[in-house]
């Protein structure tokens, strides 16, 4: 079945209105939460894991691990997101678009090469950030040419130079806007193609329209302490592995963060009102995407949105060869939740599910 996004979130009003105003947490309920909070820290079997919690502006974390504690505290550690680093992608394209600085409609291989002529069906900045620009989940030669990295730093391998020659070289097997396949060679080709059209590097740019206006001091696109970032583990969950180097891939997967910035920007997404992103964190929400049978699969340009009793609930994940991540927020119940560990994916993992079902919980 053919995947229809639908137009480009312009300045729409928010579409769910305020979030209704919901009865505090109470003693008790915030002795049940911190209960829940250390059983998905336990069963996450992780050298170390926190769950992190905001419901209407209160905070409440819980951390733990396999492994002795850190010299510094696991809540104030900086963990690797992954792809829910496309979270803090899809709001920065969003602010660009808005500030009118692009339109999202820009051709990306104009972007990357400027004498390049534009085709009938180019591939555009909005096709990239919502995943329909025909592109496969990585490049056709990524795998040969990180394999000599691959349990190490496999992305480390591929800059920036080889993704965006690849991508101008490629010939989508679809036409652009009418199939839906995630792809992080898409979204990274996404901030190689802003940057080119802005004169600005990806991380300034992120920066100046995301980090700094949210406050977001503990957060940043590489590792630069190893006493405050987070060591991540392979999936026996006892060998350390090296931090992460996105390469070329840093739109897609280079946000490393500490629990309290990671509630930080999604409290904002909760509750827009006063923030100086609110129009941008508002329209963040507005679905793009329909796909899957019956269109029951509905994307934002930074979200996937899953429907509960009480409304949407928002979130996305992320994994890198030692950590993983998971994002989400729900504007019914003024929750926002983030939830870090440092152990690889591996089968049957639990710690993505525990916190989907926390996230998801009324």
């Amino acid at each position: 079945m053919t995947d229809r996004p639908t137009p480009w979130p312009g300045d729409p009003a928010d579409p769910e209105g305020a979030p209704p105003e919901r009865a505090r947490l109470g003693p008790a309920d915030e002795a049940t939460l911190r209960e829940r909070l250390a059983d998905a820290v336990e069963a996450s079997d992780a050298p170390d894991v926190v769950f992190a919690v905001s419901r209407h502006g209160r905070r409440t974390l819980h951390t733990g691990g396999t492994a002795p504690p850190p010299a510094v505290p696991r809540e104030d550690l900086r963990y690797e997101t992954g792809s829910a680093s496309k979270t803090f992608t899809g709001l920065l394209l969003t602010r660009l678009i808005r500030s009118g600085v692009l339109t999202g409609g820009e051709p990306a291989a104009a972007c990357l090469d400027p004498a390049r002529p534009v085709g009938p069906d180019p591939v555009t900045l909005a096709h990239l950030i919502t995943h329909t620009s025909g592109l496969p989940a990585l490049p056709a030669d990524f795998v040969p040419r990180a394999l000599p990295a691959w349990r190490t730093n496999p992305y480390a391998r591929y800059p920036a130079e080889r993704l965006t020659g690849a991508f101008l070289r490629h010939r989508p097997r679809h036409r652009p806007g009418t199939r839906w396949h995630y792809s992080n060679y898409g979204v990274s080709v996404l901030g190689h193609a802003v940057a080119a059209a802005t004169g600005t590097a990806w991380e300034d740019l992120l920066t100046e329209y995301v980090l700094r206006p949210l406050g977001l001091s503990g957060t940043a696109l590489r590792a630069e302490d190893p006493k405050t970032d987070a060591t991540g583990h392979r999936k026996d969950g006892r060998t350390p592995v090296p931090a992460f180097d996105a390469g070329g891939f840093q739109a897609a997967g280079a946000v490393r963060s500490t629990p309290h910035d990671l509630l930080t920007f999604l409290e904002d997404h909760v509750d827009p009102a006063g923030s100086p992103l609110a129009g941008a964190l508002r329209a963040v929400r507005v679905p793009v995407l329909r796909r899957g049978l019956g269109h029951r699969h509905v994307h934002t340009v930074a979200w996937f949105r899953h429907p509960t009793d009480g409304g949407p609930m928002y979130f996305h994940s992320g994994a890198t060869l030692g950590q993983q991540a998971f994002l989400g927020f729900r504007p019914d119940t003024g929750t926002a939740l983030a939830a870090v560990c440092t152990r690889r994916f591996r089968a049957h993992d639990p710690f993505i599910a525990t916190a989907y079902a926390l996230l998801a919980e009324e």
